[in-house]
């Protein structure tokens, strides 16, 4: 072996043993804002005493917000210079152009900005900004904004003090916290990198900057690296008499079905929402008896009595009820799926009276009959206790592990199972793709498992099926092969056999894993309600002491390996070993479920009754539909239903809401047919209809009456009692048609309806371009015509606000740049109206390749 060869195999070993000692991906510091009291809410203070006078002071850090908050108004930081002067970067959720403002002292500044929504709640944004005190100038940048102002009057400060969030220094004090993440937060001075705290703690209250080892100190931290490794009990309850699961992914809601009740629990919200007791009285429910949502649908599954009996949450109440119960199940902890693509219900497997099942049964929801399955391929072996999980629309199943015996005897020889085996409703085929490589004792698997199908993975929870006082386990593995990896921590865990039952479910868009756990004792279930954000990490444990003897062993092998191979070396000994680095995950691989995500109980944007003395106070959204930025609907209960609807769904509500509200006659079934299904068959087309306008229209019942989707001389319309509930197309049609009573109380209405965002803004069709145009250029011309009626002289700051609300829907509209600049002069503001016109140029230059022709001057004088 040659000395450079040496070296770089050396140097191999050194990162690949050392690897494991680099901060994990998801890491940061979360805020607690106003889902808690005051006294709970998160405060990041940092002392910047080493900092050199000379030369620019520059703040960099990475911003992220949390999801599905009522409230974001707050302070993002407060730099105070000497205690006299502070510089404050605020968020303000009021109606805004920029919700993102600069204060120095008391005034705010002119830096304000916005982050696109996308990027603001599902990237990190790097912000930079920079205080030059000599010229009397402060700059922001974060992505393409690039913003700056002097004349701010900066002080010259010897120290300075640097709080996030809440804080209860002097009287710089403040509660009001934007739920917001931090990370990578560094700052220098003269060109200089003074201090960096990347925020990747775990836990504790204390955190160290790698450069001088200075301290910071936090306050009811939410760390984000312990939130991907240990899982956080969020609920725990008990349920009178027999409880069975399920999940609503749409509305990432778990329901917890009893005999007396339906209890909801929202992920997103993180508490009960409801409790709703059975109108008809109580449904007599066995162990082993259980539960699934599915096309929209939640069903009871009795498959002893060969019986699925669906819920109707408008009359809250079973469609039919049990008349006779056996005393035991012959399925305990089958495993069940639905499939969409024939709208049916499967169950496969279970356990009771000493016999593993290895059936498939089928019921047809259309049709209302049952079905013993006949399946060919490969042998499934009789078994309870599996994971299983399916593709998207249903139609393959994954089930992985379990207990069983190959005769279904449980006198027979039982034993723990590893196979993973996918089963095709298309052609009714089990085929065995592998088998999973245990690592250490034996395990079987919770109810359900995640399945990631574009990558071929699962994430399924394990445990050991031999004693009571057991732990579940978190797992990631290939659908193709044995392998798998141990993520996040422990939960304990009470197995019991029929009478305990475990789940797990995964929320896409609050990126959180539940595992949920119920055990009968004697007339009632106890339940807990488990959570661990994605994507999950291994759990590592951070004790110094831990740290401290990781770091030895890693040096000693180290060593140990560098000074073998310097032996073998000057003995010039020939010797070949293979060193293989492992293969690092693709982009792909880590696509669904590696990005950034909260840690904290997300609050929904609707918020129902609180049980939580620390919950804040929010109003609900009454009797709404909302078409300007995200499409919305609240009932007059104040429950978001949005989630409910598919793509399609909205796109179909849109079409004819839009119809119905523009015109009044609503839309023709040919019409629908030319914008939806143009692509189908005549037939196609009119059964397609048919499905979705059931769909909607049951969706539309929410709302007793006050919205109701009808057909009229062959037009679908949508019908609105609009004094009961408010629609904001339609009060934007009422405001534009209005444009002889033009007054500021109109112009204030009109910004509240559009600064939610453009018109359906997230839809992206070709017939939905014209009204979209149509409405933009209407916003414009409304404003315009109220900028006409008023003089810059006795309203300047009006006609900023009319032309900075143009800009929103057209950045370079000339006549509004026009109106700012020279609004801007006359208040004596020549600096701001010079970057106002510079602002227009650059944007201009950037659609148009080309100059604005017209300069400063010329602007002003026109």
């Amino acid at each position: 072996m040659r000395l450079p060869d040496l070296k770089l195999f050396i140097t191999a070993i050194l990162i690949f043993l050392f690897a494991g000692n680099s901060n994990a991906q998801s890491y940061g510091l979360a805020f607690n804002s106003y889902d808690v009291v005051q006294d709970k809410r998160t405060s990041l203070d940092i002392d910047l005493d080493k900092l050199n006078r000379a030369g620019q002071i520059e703040l960099a850090f990475d911003l992220s917000f949390l999801p599905n908050h009522s409230n974001y108004f707050g302070y993002v930081f407060r730099l105070i210079g000497n205690e006299q002067q502070n510089i404050d970067l605020v968020y303000d959720n009021q109606f805004s152009n920029h919700h993102f403002k600069l204060v120095v002292g008391e005034k705010v500044s002119n830096i304000s900005f916005d982050i696109p929504v996308t990027c603001l709640f599902s990237e990190w944004n790097r912000l930079i900004i920079s205080l030059d005190v000599d010229h009397d100038r402060i700059s922001l940048s974060s992505g393409k904004i690039n913003l700056s102002q002097s004349g701010l009057h900066l002080q010259k400060s010897n120290t300075y003090k640097l709080l996030f969030g809440a804080n209860n220094y002097k009287r710089y004090q403040t509660t009001d916290v934007p739920p917001m993440k931090l990370k990578d937060i560094r700052i220098s001075s003269g060109g200089k990198l003074v201090y960096d705290f990347p925020l990747s703690e775990s836990n504790g209250n204390f955190l160290t900057d790698k450069i001088n080892q200075s301290k910071a100190s936090v306050s009811n931290p939410l760390w984000v690296k312990a939130g991907h490794q240990k899982w956080f009990l969020e609920k725990e309850a008990t349920i009178n008499g027999v409880v069975s699961t399920a999940f609503n992914a749409a509305k990432e809601e778990i329901y917890f079905i009893s005999p007396d009740s339906l209890k909801i629990y929202s992920a997103r919200d993180g508490r009960f929402l409801t409790s709703v007791a059975y109108r008809s009285g109580t449904q007599k429910f066995i162990p082993g008896s259980q539960s699934l949502y599915g096309d929209g649908q939640l069903y009871s599954i009795y498959t002893d009595m060969k019986t699925v009996v669906p819920y109707n949450f408008q009359s809250r109440d079973w469609n039919q009820y049990y008349k006779t119960v056996v005393d035991a199940t012959n399925y305990g902890h089958i495993n069940k799926f639905y499939s969409a693509a024939d709208n049916s219900v499967y169950m496969i497997g279970g356990y009771g009276q000493f016999i593993y099942k290895d059936s498939v049964l089928k019921y047809d929801i259309t049709k209302q009959y049952w079905q013993n399955v006949p399946v060919k391929g490969d042998v499934f072996t009789p078994r309870y206790l599996a994971g299983l999980g399916t593709t998207a629309n249903g139609d393959t199943a994954y089930i992985i592990g379990g207990y069983g015996s190959a005769t279904g005897r449980q006198i027979a020889n039982p034993r723990n199972l590893y196979d993973i085996m996918r089963f095709t409703v298309k052609d009714r085929s089990f085929k065995k793709l592998a088998e999973i490589k245990t690592q250490n004792e034996d395990f079987v698997f919770a109810n359900s498992l995640i399945i990631d199908s574009k990558h071929k993975t699962y994430y399924g929870l394990i445990f050991p099926q031999n004693k009571y006082k057991t732990s579940l386990q978190l797992i990631k593995g290939s659908l193709m092969s044995p392998d798998y990896e141990l993520l996040g921590d422990n939960i304990p865990f009470l197995f019991h056999d029929v009478e305990s039952y475990v789940d797990f479910f995964y929320c896409a868009q609050t990126k959180k894993f539940f595992a949920v756990t119920l055990l009968k004792v004697k007339n009632q279930t106890q339940v807990k309600i488990f959570s661990l954000l994605a994507p999950p990490e291994p759990f590592v444990v951070t004790s110094i002491e831990n740290k401290i003897s990781i770091s030895w062993v890693i040096a000693g092998t180290a060593i140990l390996l560098a000074g073998i191979l310097l032996f073998f070396y000057f003995k010039r000994k020939r010797v070949r070993k293979n060193f293989i680095p492992e293969k690092p995950l693709s982009a792909e691989i880590l696509e669904v479920l590696n990005k950034p995500s909260s840690y904290t109980h997300s609050e929904n944007r609707v918020k129902f009754e609180s049980n939580d003395e620390e919950s804040a106070e929010t109003q609900p959204v009454k009797s709404s539909v909302f078409l300007f930025g995200d499409v919305q609907l609240f009932t007059a209960n104040g429950t978001d239903i949005t989630g409910s609807f598919t793509p399609l769904l909205k796109e179909l509500f849109a079409v004819i809401l839009i119809y119905s509200v523009k015109w009044g006659r609503g839309v023709s079934s040919e019409k629908l047919n030319e914008i939806l299904w143009f692509d189908k068959s005549e037939q196609s087309a009119r059964n397609n209809r048919s499905v979705n306008i059931a769909k909607l229209k049951s969706l539309l019942d929410q709302f007793n009456g006050k919205c109701n989707l009808v057909k009229n001389s062959g037009n679908y319309k949508i019908e609105v009692d609009y004094s009961e509930v408010f629609v904001d197309y339609h009060s934007f049609l009422n405001i534009i048609s209005s444009k002889n009573k033009i007054s500021k109380e109109n112009v204030t209405q009109l910004t509240q309806i559009t600064q939610r965002g453009n018109f359906l803004a997230n839809m992206e069709f070709e017939w939905l371009d014209i009204f979209k145009s149509e409405v933009s250029n209407e916003v414009i011309d409304y404003y315009l015509e109220a900028a006409s009626l008023t003089t810059i002289a006795s309203d300047p700051e009006f006609l900023i606000r009319l032309a900075n609300h143009i800009f929103y829907v057209d950045p370079v509209n000339e006549e509004a740049m026009r109106l700012k600049c020279k609004a801007l002069v006359f208040l004596g503001k020549h600096s701001l109206a010079k970057s106002t016109f510079e602002n227009f140029n650059k944007e201009y230059r950037l659609i148009y390749g080309e100059n604005f022709m017209k300069d400063f001057h010329a602007v002003l004088e026109y």
